[in-house]
């Protein structure tokens, strides 16, 4: 815990100093049973004021600037922001083992607006870039979906239409444009997302997908607030979780390990850090 707490006050500094364009850097972190039994929860947030945080009353219109930033290893595979996904994808790579497959990667954060979707985007776009493997990209914000939009898609049909058994996965899925990558976006935004989320029928598309792509990423709802994150990032096999310098509190980064089970989160992603190479990488 206090590796990923100093990666957010050195980033957070860093923010204060520069003035150059933002980028995502990687933080991988590992812990162990006993180590997490020795961390004092943390108080709890009066409900009026978490709700608030959670959902702003004022909410800022987007831009093509925007949905660019989400899709910027397509865009511009050669970036540094592109390669610090690769990076994150030869993380993951290396911890997989036989013993240990992650097929299944949620990516979730504490609070709406700190870059999950971006990272879940990009992460799926370069694991898709390697040779012969097939990946599947899931929206399952079935609140306030932003996968569809970012990448240009229409779906006919989504995540809701296939968890009611409307729709079939092979017949919901698409192909996004200029790249190797399926995806499950969201069509219908349904009055009972978090039954449809924790169903057993999302158990089954999980191991359904599973079954099919060498790799699936599953973009989940923000996690404080909502039981959305929990339901889905229990169905898979680890969890990578993304912080905002500058922007996420630490005791947002402390309560959301504890909702996700901190045994699972393969690593975070420190998302707004400085682009400076030199000083911004892994933490381990």
């Amino acid at each position: 815990m206090a590796k990923v707490y100093e990666a957010l006050r050195r980033a957070e500094a860093e923010r204060r100093k520069l003035s150059d364009e933002a980028a995502p850097a990687v933080a991988r972190l590992e812990w162990e049973p006993e180590a997490a039994s020795a961390v004092a929860p943390p108080p709890k947030e009066p409900r009026a004021s978490l709700l608030r945080r959670l959902w702003p009353g004022r909410r800022t219109e987007e831009g093509a600037g925007d949905y660019n930033k989400r899709r910027i290893s397509l865009l511009q595979p050669d970036s540094y922001v592109a390669e610090q996904f690769r990076a994150l994808r030869g993380r993951i790579d290396a911890m997989e083992s036989p013993e240990r497959p992650l097929r299944t990667i949620a990516v979730s954060s504490a609070l709406p607006g700190e870059g999950k979707t971006t990272s879940a985007i990009n992460l799926a776009l370069v694991t898709a870039m390697s040779v012969g493997r097939r990946v599947l990209l899931v929206d399952c914000d079935l609140r306030r979906p932003r996968v569809h939009s970012a990448l240009g898609l229409r779906p006919i049909s989504g995540l809701a239409e296939v968890l009611t058994g409307d729709a079939k996965l092979e017949e919901a899925v698409i192909r996004a444009d200029g790249a190797e990558l399926d995806v499950l976006a969201v069509r219908g935004r349904p009055a009972n997302p978090s039954e449809l989320l924790g169903s057993p029928a999302m158990r089954q598309l999980i191991a359904d997908a599973a079954a099919r792509y060498d790799r699936v990423i599953l973009d989940t709802p923000a996690a404080l607030g909502l039981p959305d994150a929990k339901a889905v990032s229990d169905r898979c096999d680890g969890i990578v979780m993304v912080v905002r310098a500058d922007s996420t509190r630490q005791e947002d980064v402390q309560t959301v390990l504890e909702i996700l089970d901190r045994r699972r989160v393969l690593g975070m992603v420190l998302n707004g850090a400085s682009a400076d190479q030199g000083r911004y990488g892994y933490v381990s």
